[in-house]
């Protein structure tokens, strides 16, 4: 691969790239969504990624933001995506943090046990339309 297009990476396919999301589509979705934030703003899916930049990602309950050390297009196995980027220190204490708050909670109330049935729908919707 020439020096040149290896410089010229867009951001979602980077993103491919890094094991971040699974398509580059998803990927698209994402930073239109505003899921993704280059050196703290929002950008296009187009944005030529470069080395030293940081990016905020939010996946689900975790927030990480990374820190670019290469640039590729090219997608390969995790060992050498993981190659690609640095997690922030502090992004990593928030995330463990996070996640043992998470834990700690027990997940109960995000989970119900059951489906709801026809009376425990009539109850929901019943609450709802007192508010």
């Amino acid at each position: 691969m020439s020096e040149s297009r290896e410089d010229k990476v867009r951001l979602d396919k980077w993103l491919w790239a890094a094991r971040f999301y699974r398509t580059r589509a998803i990927a698209k979705d994402m930073i239109e969504g505003g899921k993704v934030h280059y050196n703290g703003q929002r950008s296009k899916c187009s944005k030529i990624v470069e080395v030293g930049a940081l990016l905020q990602i939010r996946q689900g309950f975790d927030e990480r933001e990374v820190e670019v050390l290469q640039v590729s297009d090219q997608r390969r196995g995790a060992p050498q995506a993981q190659l690609l980027y640095r997690e922030t220190e502090a992004s990593i204490e928030r995330r463990e943090k996070a996640a043992a708050e998470r834990k700690a909670l027990g997940g109960s109330s995000l989970n119900p046990r059951h489906r709801p049935n026809k009376k425990d729908r009539r109850q929901i919707r019943g609450f709802k339309d007192q508010w």
